[in-house]
């Protein structure tokens, strides 16, 4: 069980850096707010961008991250 949860660790660790290397950089968020024109097509569909899902796969990893590294504690 211990092996098992280790390799589970290790993958999702990758997964993770993998997720988070994907994401796009806060950069060009200044540059829409000095041009004004913030009613774009990405502004208006939001919960459908690749940005949001690459946010919340981010989130659900690190969750099922933490709660494997917990487990890891509890049966060492």
């Amino acid at each position: 069980m211990h092996t098992f949860l280790l390799v589970l660790e290790i993958l999702f660790s990758i997964a993770i850096i993998v997720v988070v290397l994907m994401q796009p950089s806060k950069a060009d968020g200044l540059k829409a707010l000095m041009s004004g024109n913030s009613d774009t097509f990405f502004s208006k569909n939001k919960a459908r961008t690749k940005e949001v899902m690459l946010a919340r796969t981010t989130v659900i990893l690190a969750v099922v991250l933490a709660v494997v590294t917990m487990l890891l504690d509890l049966i060492k």
